[in-house]
């Protein structure tokens, strides 16, 4: 019998904080009390702000909060060219195009066009214009011979096309895992995202349906925040023919002002309450495990 594969996919750019601890356990109990198996995933594609000491302080911390898992870890930056191949073919298949505009050119074509009525995705950003896919083939060649600036983008409109029928995707309701419901997959709330950039051939949406497929994991436990972004990964799944896992999003640690932790912001890291004389029973409680 084929065990459940649970993962925990942090990214070196920043300390683990409050957030990060109660997803690492919770993935921990969850695959506990199924008899399962606790991957490590190193998600590092964003080569410029991912470094080595922060890839280190992520081991230190959940070695030290009690967490154990299976080797090798899998870091995204080793498999590039994985990554590349899956993009060639979604090239090859005209599901992704070269995208040019520049965010102030985005702002200055919505300005002049929608204004506030331009549609915006799940997290408040403006949709991406279309201009880009009445390029001729001729003229993206020209402009990326010429080293402009691109994305590859996903053209979501030709990518629902190719479904067959309503795309979902089973949520556990809670982390017992005694009931689940399925949930309407709406990628088209997200326009043409993003799957790759000119200089690294992936992005977190491509990288994490590649990387879950083909470490077997049956299990995705991760923050609400990536709740609606669940429907862009279960359309690339569709596409590539890969099976999707069951999801369960869980309840986020929020801060004293009620919004979310924040590496970006520097909100308190593991580290620090390590530092403070916080013990990892401590920090179980303060997560509400």
């Amino acid at each position: 019998m084929t065990l459940l594969t649970f993962r925990f996919a942090p990214s070196p750019n920043g300390e683990l904080h409050l957030g990060h601890a109660y997803s690492a356990l919770l993935n921990q109990q969850m695959a506990a009390r199924a008899g399962g198996r606790l991957l490590l995933r190193i998600e590092d594609i964003d080569i410029a702000r991912c470094t080595p000491e922060f890839e280190a302080g992520i081991f230190h911390d959940l070695k030290w909060l009690g967490l154990g898992w299976e080797e090798p870890v899998r870091r995204q930056s080793e498999h590039f060219a994985e990554y590349r191949a899956v993009l060639d073919r979604l090239i090859a298949e005209e599901l992704v195009y070269p995208a040019f505009m520049s965010r102030g050119e985005i702002r200055a074509f919505i300005a002049e066009t929608g204004g506030r009525d331009w549609p915006r995705d799940p997290d408040g950003v403006p949709l991406y214009p279309s201009l880009d896919k009445a390029l001729s083939m001729k003229e993206r060649k020209r402009r990326i011979a010429e080293n402009i600036p691109f994305a590859w983008r996903l053209d979501v409109e030709a990518a629902t096309a190719r479904m067959s029928g309503a795309l979902s995707w089973t949520e556990f309701t809670d982390e017992t895992m005694a009931a689940t419901h399925t949930v309407e997959a709406r990628p088209q709330a997200w326009g043409d995202v993003i799957v790759a950039r000119r200089d690294i051939p992936t992005s977190y949406h491509l990288a994490v349906v590649v990387d879950d497929a083909l470490q077997g994991v049956s299990h995705v436990v991760r923050g609400q925040d990536l709740y609606a972004a669940t429907g862009v990964q279960r359309l690339l799944q569709e596409l590539l023919g890969l099976s999707p896992p069951r999801y369960f999003h869980h309840r986020l640690i929020l801060g004293a002002d009620g919004r979310k932790l924040s590496k970006s912001l520097k909100d308190t890291g593991i580290a620090a309450l390590r530092q403070a004389g916080v013990s990892p029973q401590d920090v179980r409680r303060l997560v509400g495990l």
